[in-house]
């Protein structure tokens, strides 16, 4: 992937065109395969464009201690946290589960407008099929803190 692919200043996805958002959903469904989901049974991937081009992979991981499992969206904003630093602004972020429509749950829609309220997010509905939302437009009323200095 190439910073070729996002054509927009303000670390908003809206632009992407098809084919890097189908290569994201791809890269998804690749990194679901290294899920670790004995419980549920449901491996989730989710693929992080970064700003320089490059894609920040991640996948659901379970624990027997329920609370403790981390989201596929959740480990690849995370992910990228670790190795680009807290002000790097992820542009687009896919989800993906093989064979099963799949949105991302409230958790980690407040993650991802965290991390970039106009960051694309793209995942498949049974609804509508592919949906192409921003963070902000999937979370309205997203939470924020400023904290004092």
């Amino acid at each position: 992937m190439t910073s070729s692919n996002h054509t927009d200043s303000e670390g908003s996805g809206e632009a992407l065109d098809e084919a890097t958002v189908e290569r994201l959903l791809d890269q998804a469904e690749l990194a679901s395969g290294h899920a670790y989901a004995p419980y549920s049974k449901l491996s989730v991937g989710a693929a992080l464009l970064m700003p320089d081009g490059n894609v920040v992979l991640g996948c659901n991981v379970e624990n027997a201690s329920y609370g403790l499992t981390m989201c596929a969206e959740r480990n690849a904003i995370f992910r990228a946290v670790a190795e680009y630093g807290h002000e790097a602004k992820p542009t687009a972020l896919a989800v993906a589960a093989p064979g099963t429509p799949i949105a991302p749950c409230g958790a980690c829609r407040q993650v991802a407008y965290e991390s970039n309220p106009d960051m694309l997010v793209v995942f498949r509905s049974e609804e509508r099929g592919l949906e192409r939302i921003s963070a902000r437009d999937l979370l309205p009323h997203g939470f924020t803190f400023e904290p004092s200095p």
